[in-house]
């Protein structure tokens, strides 16, 4: 995945690296962070419609999940392909995406 090795690219050059356990709690941050966002646009449920997230919060928590594949050896492309095929094959079983856990 292009994305994957602009990350990699990016946090080579700043000097980013770091281990894996952190790079799991920087992305709970930034998806914490999107939460944070659409609660407080949406007055914290009373009104749904007005759900909003910044587009740059949502470009943290994709570095912060490119960066922890990375780090993990993981091949997004790969896992984003496995990851779809397994719910194609839910919902050719069941009619739903859902692991109905």
């Amino acid at each position: 995945m292009d994305e994957q090795d602009r990350v990699a690219a990016f946090v080579a050059e700043y000097g980013l690296e770091t281990d894996l356990a952190y790079r799991v709690l920087d992305l709970e941050s930034e998806v914490g962070e999107v939460a944070k966002e659409v609660a407080t646009s949406t007055d914290y449920g009373e009104d749904p419609d007005a759900a909003a997230i910044a587009t740059d919060e949502v470009g943290d928590a994709l570095f912060a999940l490119l960066a922890l594949a990375d780090a993990a050896d993981i091949d997004a492309d790969a896992a984003l392909d496995e990851s779809l095929a397994k719910y194609e094959s839910r919902i050719e079983s069941s009619g739903d995406a859902g692991s109905g856990q």
